[in-house]
Order: C-alpha cells, then structure tokens, then sequence
C-alpha cells in the first residue's frame, strides 16, 4: 500500500510534455538575443525557407530563417560565412533538438549593404552588364534631355540650372521618383522603361545627391540596374558625390561623379559653340583667300609669260571679278554669323519666357500644403486651418486657411 501511494506521488512525463517543458523554459527564460558564428550546413530548401547551422570552435546550433524574412535580405547567406543574427531559441519537437529562429542577419564585421553591393556586383560581372562594348555613346548635341531623380531635391535644381546656362535652347523633361526608401529602385527602373517606350528624349540622367551607402541604396537594386542595361536610349548616371560609386554607375553608358557635372558633360557651353564657329568661320575665309592669293600669283605669271600678253585684259578683268566674289562671299558669312546670333538670342528670350522661375517673376506664386510641401492645384484639398507654405519669386512665407471659395 506504501509502494502504491508512492507511485501514485510520482509525475510520469509522455516525452512530449517533457519537450513542451523544456520549450517553455526556453521561450521564457531566454530572450531575443545576438549571437555571433559561422554558417555551415547552409540549405536553400524549395519552400524558401534556409536552414543552417551556426557554429564556433566549440559548439553548435541549427537555425532556421524563414522565407518572409530572408527573401528581404540586401545580401544571400553562403557557407563559411561570418554572421552576426538575431532571433530566439525554441525546440523544435518532432526532433526534439533545441534551434534558433532568426529574425535578422548581419555579417560579421562588415555592413549587409557592403556585402549585397559586393555579391550584385560581382553577379553581374559575371554577366557582362558592365562591359564596354554595351556602352552606347553619349550624342554631342543633344535636343531633348530625360531627366530621372526627386523633383524636391537640389540635384534637380542644379541639372536646370547648369543645363540652362550652358544650352539655353535644351528641352528637359522631368521624370519625377522617389530615390531613397522603399520601392525607390522600382520607381527608377520604371521611368527609365518609360523613357524607352516614348522615345522623346536624346539622352537620361538618372542620380541624385550624395549620402551614405543606405540613403544611395536604390542605385544599387539589380532591378535599377538591368533596366539601365535595357535602355536603348543613352545613360548618364550621377549619384551622390565624387566619392560615392554605385552599381547604376558600372552600368551606365558614363558615368558623372556629381549631377551638377552630368548637366555639364551631357551638353556644350553655348559660348564655346559659338567661338568654334567663329573660329573655322575665320579659317574658311583665310583659306579661301591664300587660295585666291596662290591663283592670282599664277595668273600673273602666266599674264607675263610669252605669247599671253594679248590676253591681259581678260585677265585683269576676272581678276577684279574675284575680288568683287571674294567681299561678297565675307559679307554673306558675316551676315549669316549675325543671323546665327540673333536666332540663338531670339530662341533664348522664348526659354526664358516659358521658364517657371520666370513665372513667378511675372507676380504668380505656388502654394504647397504643409507639413509634407504637397504642391496645391485644388482647393478641395484644403480646409481651414490647413497650413501652406507660399512661394514668390523672391522668398516664401507661411500661413494658415482662414476661407476656402470653390470656382465651380
């Protein structure tokens, strides 16, 4: 009876209550936590689930990131390699082994933006997205130039204005994109698609300003990069500053180290335009005239020469001819130099006209809602008290919605 009442006190575990104990121990007592090794074991399974096993000199544990997670790393894990992961240690029961659940994966000593940017480009290397022979070359006198980058941010600021300077006559046609955060690259890729199916400019710009490795990620994605590839229409990429480098600008026909330089490399200085052609203006005549020079010598000579006495007259004659040509042919270039002139200053005065800074020169002004600076074209987008940011030709001010009158 004594034996029976002691059995009776003893607690008899099925082994998977003994598991779900020491599960629950698990989960409870050990939180979320960084744990530093190296992969081995590394599988890619069809589901799109990968399980490794993270090791050091003395120990080891199975792991296992899941799809929704892994599918958005900025790089692809590999054997041999040193991580750094977070995640949270459980038992996985059919097995009864304890494993870590990962949550994020860093390499070790080296930054995943780093990492992804390296596996991309070797990747597409290997493909030949960068070779030279794919380059297109860059049109020396281009009439309608794309551009691709924030319609907010200076780069686009600074490509008008330098382009404008330099070649006033130039058309530009924004493609406004996000260039930073998610779905920036998409953005991107798919105004240069656009580009290409429209076909209504000579050349792109795609960039924009500098910063650090993450703020410049969307020109790194594959999808930015393939659709440079793609583009029958020549690409000028300019992200960021001298120092940074991207994958946009391996795969770009040529690449500027700053978007103020892209305007400048894409177009010519009118002026020098200008002087070129007055230059070979003024070597055309000198060259014309060295070859009435030469022809007048050997009419003299042959003037001179017996038996071509009798002929002088004629001579003298064309000779007075040719001079007459040879004024007129320097009025008709200087006449057609002055008209050059003149076309060029009348197309410049209707670029400036349409210009929008010159709008707002005129008294008009654009409105924006803030805080996000959402351009105003409705007033049903406004209520009262709604605040705006007014700006004029010179200077801005702010204000609220005190009435609202709708124009039906």
């Amino acid at each position: 009876m004594v034996i029976e009442n002691l059995v009776k006190q003893i607690k008899i575990y099925t082994v998977s209550e003994i598991t779900d104990e020491i599960k629950s121990l698990l989960e409870l007592n050990l939180p979320t936590l960084w744990i530093e090794g190296e992969i081995s074991n590394f599988i890619h399974h069809s589901s799109g689930h990968r399980y490794f096993t993270l090791k050091d000199g003395n120990a080891q544990i199975k792991s296992v990131l899941w799809r929704d997670i892994g599918d958005f790393l900025k790089f692809e894990i590999e054997d041999g390699m040193k991580v750094v992961v977070y995640g949270n240690i459980s038992v996985y029961e059919k097995q009864g082994q304890y494993q870590l659940y990962v949550e994020d994966i860093v390499p070790a000593g080296l930054g995943k933006f780093e990492l992804a940017f390296r596996q991309l480009k070797e990747r597409l290397f290997k493909e030949g997205l960068f070779e030279e022979e794919h380059k297109k070359p860059i049109p020396e006198f281009p009439q309608t130039i794309g551009i691709v980058t924030s319609s907010t941010g200076a780069a686009i600021q600074d490509i008008i204005r330098i382009l404008h300077r330099r070649m006033p006559s130039v058309e530009i046609i924004l493609n406004p994109v996000k260039v930073q955060g998610d779905g920036a690259g998409w953005e991107i890729a798919q105004a240069i698609t656009d580009f290409n199916q429209f076909k209504n400019v000579d050349v792109l710009i795609i960039g924009r300003g500098g910063g650090s490795l993450e703020d410049l990620w969307a020109f790194n994605e594959e999808i930015v990069a393939r659709a440079i590839y793609a583009s029958e229409i020549p690409v000028v990429s300019a992200v960021g500053h001298e120092i940074d480098f991207t994958i946009a600008d391996l795969a770009a026909d040529l690449r500027a180290p700053t978007p103020s330089a892209a305007a400048e490399l894409v177009v010519k200085d009118k002026r020098e335009v200008l002087s070129q052609i007055k230059n070979l203006t003024q070597s055309l005549i000198e060259y014309q005239l060295a070859q009435i020079a030469d022809a007048k010598i050997r009419v003299k000579t042959a003037a001179e020469s017996y038996g071509m006495k009798k002929l002088w007259d004629m001579l003298t004659q064309k000779a007075q001819r040719i001079d007459e040509l040879v004024k007129n042919m320097g009025w008709l270039v200087n006449q057609s130099l002055k008209n050059s002139k003149q076309n060029l200053a009348n197309v410049m005065g209707k670029l400036k006209a349409l210009s929008p800074l010159s709008i707002l020169e005129r008294g008009y002004s654009v409105c924006y809602k803030l805080p996000d600076l959402i351009l105003v074209k409705d007033v049903n987008k406004l209520k009262l008290e709604d605040a705006v940011e007014v700006r004029l030709h010179k200077g801005k001010f702010k204000g609220k919605v005190e009435e609202i009158e709708k124009n039906w």
